[in-house]
């Protein structure tokens, strides 16, 4: 099997499970264009523990880890299957870079992994595993973790660092604040960087980039962009990366996405 991409999806508020936008149809039009993975392996800020721990369950329950929202979410499940060979694989691959990794046969898929994933295979038919984002982390750091995984793309897995590309939760919640000018100025700053496959300046986003801090006022929900492309981070001659434009949600949260080791089609 060739060498699946990896990605990263902006998996904005829990709403997106119910309101796609424009993010969505494009996200389902990715997932039928990919070749078919193996398993789905997502990185989301929303398991972070000390050490990673990889999900090993049979059958992952489907997490509903927000308050608030549309009763019609909590109703909502994602029954896909788990994958504890390709999750003990992870596990080992991790150990081997130096990350102490650990098996957790309970866990279930949080909504950032179960909420982009009902827009990218909709029919659940591909089976999911998580790994959780390690706490401690700074952009090389990002960057290696997603190395650490890349060997798995070569097995049939789809690696899929689950973030936001502009994260800033005061402001959703306010009435007030919305200012679509600096979202996107940021974004377009990010997707300048990936386009032109520039990782140095990627890693260099929390501290460069147009209203970075505020864009990010924490930067959990950004470092699955750097996961998703380190483990892509194929040196030269790789395919460049696939924009997924997304628009922007709520006014203040970017929803693009990239494929990155995949040419656009």
């Amino acid at each position: 099997m060739p060498r699946l991409p990896s990605l990263f999806v902006s998996h904005g508020a829990p709403t997106f499970a119910i309101d796609p936008g424009v993010a969505g149809p494009r996200l389902t039009a990715l997932g039928r264009y990919l070749p078919r993975p193996q398993a789905v392996l997502v990185v989301s800020p929303h398991w972070m523990t000390p050490t990673p721990r990889v999900g090993t369950a049979a059958q992952p329950g489907t997490i509903h880890d927000f308050g608030g929202f549309d009763p019609a979410l909590y109703q909502l499940s994602y029954p896909a299957s788990g994958h504890a060979a390709l999750a003990r694989r992870a596990i080992e691959r991790l150990s081997k870079a130096g990350w102490s990794a650990q098996a957790d046969e309970r866990r279930g898929l949080d909504h950032g992994a179960w909420v982009p994933l009902l827009h990218l295979f909709p029919e659940a038919e591909v089976p999911v595993f998580q790994v959780s984002l390690p706490s401690r982390l700074d952009a090389p750091r990002a960057w290696a973790f997603g190395q650490a995984l890349a060997p798995l793309a070569e097995d049939g897995v789809l690696i899929v660092g689950s973030g936001s590309l502009t994260h800033n939760l005061y402001e959703f919640r306010s009435s007030h604040g919305a200012d679509e000018a600096y979202v996107s100025a940021f974004a377009g700053w990010v997707r300048e960087a990936v386009e032109q496959g520039d990782n140095a300046r990627l890693l260099r986003t929390l501290d460069d980039a147009p209203g970075a801090r505020r864009a990010h006022p924490t930067a959990e929900h950004f470092w699955p962009l750097l996961v998703a492309a380190g483990a892509a981070d194929a040196g030269a001659g790789a395919p460049p990366a696939t924009v997924i434009e997304g628009g922007i949600a709520h006014g203040v949260l970017a929803m693009d996405s990239y494929a990155f080791g995949l040419a656009a089609a």
